[in-house]
């Protein structure tokens, strides 16, 4: 056998850093794909249709959820964060405009690239998926004690963290960007949390303050309609970063943002931007007239959001609330 040449043995190891790193590594490389593999079967991805009782693919799925939580969408976007090849991507959107899910024309940015939006019934497919996903993974969840499933989220940001480095590595030094999802179990809990400690580590709010907020959760988590409600977290670098919530107000076409939160080190990468926007395309898609918010003067920052999405001020007033001498205002913003 000529120097250099791989022996067949070495030869069939699938990653050339396992094959340089010895026996160890081909053994993690095992266990990763026997994880896929059950992982993929566990929540039906080879069915993704059965599994959830849609007439929806996983990748369509994917396409749908994409355009749902992200405003202003192209095609290019999905082709990139998706990874999918393009003609592929024209024919599934293709089928999409045939069942009147969604349209496409031209970005307004950018003409060359095409914009896709949801349509009415686009919308509801989507909103009924993310009901049904939900179920899904809650009723994976409940079966496990609660320290258990506190392990298993853990484990679950430890590989996203650390899978999403070596994605990033050929990347060189680019900051990592801000990701948007739907809320998930265990998120609602963390937004009650990190509103309660920054708040009072920022502003001084008390204890009431955390229960306000525990309130507002409970009262989304009790009363949520996937057609009128939505919460969205920002995630960086793989952490939760942010959170936002669109709910009803309870008059007619009227939704409130509520619980906009940034955490001090995601400050400065648009994250504040991004939620408030995705949270006014969610209530112009979903058919509100109007949006409305409740904020106080000290929230500098946040106003400053508020403002550049279009909100107006329309009225303020003294109180003392949290512990706190404060200004409530209410701001409103046309659909």
């Amino acid at each position: 056998m000529p120097t250099g040449t791989p022996s067949a043995t070495t030869s069939a190891t699938p990653s050339g850093a396992a094959r340089d790193a010895g026996p160890d590594a081909a053994a993690d490389v095992r266990e990763l794909r026997r994880f896929n593999r059950f992982y993929t079967n566990l929540i039906g991805a080879l069915d993704y249709g059965r599994h959830l009782y849609t007439p929806f693919t996983l990748t369509e799925a994917r396409v749908l959820y994409e355009v749902a939580n992200h405003p202003r969408v192209d095609a290019a976007d999905l082709r990139a964060s998706l990874s999918l090849d393009a003609g592929y991507l024209s024919r599934l959107l293709g089928r999409f405009e045939d069942r009147e899910l969604i349209t496409r024309g031209k970005s307004e940015q950018d003409p060359r690239r095409q914009r896709i939006t949801l349509t009415e019934g686009g919308r509801e497919a989507a909103g009924l998926l993310e009901e049904r996903s939900q179920d899904a993974a809650g009723s994976l969840l409940e079966r496990l004690p609660a320290a258990d499933r506190a392990r298993l989220a853990d484990s679950m940001r430890t590989i996203r963290a650390l899978l999403g480095k070596e994605a990033e590595q050929g990347d060189g030094d680019r900051a990592p960007e801000v990701a948007l999802r739907t809320s998930g179990p265990g998120d609602l809990g963390w937004m009650v949390e990190r509103n309660a400690a920054l708040y009072a580590a920022e502003y001084g709010f008390d204890l009431r303050y955390e229960a306000l907020v525990a309130r507002i959760v409970a009262e989304y988590a009790e009363q949520f309609d996937p057609r009128w409600d939505r919460t969205w977290i920002a995630e960086l670098g793989g952490e939760r970063v942010g959170a936002v919530m669109c709910v009803r107000d309870g008059r007619p076409k009227v939704a409130r943002l509520r619980l906009l939160l940034v955490e001090p080190g995601a400050r400065g990468h648009g994250v504040g931007r991004q939620l408030v926007d995705s949270c006014v395309e969610f209530a112009r898609n979903a058919g509100y007239d109007e949006m409305v918010l409740w904020t106080n003067s000290v929230l500098g920052a946040a106003r400053g959001i508020y403002q550049r999405a279009g909100f107006e001020l329309v009225a303020e007033s003294a109180h003392h609330s949290f512990g706190q001498d404060l200004v409530g205002q209410d701001w409103r913003l046309a659909l």
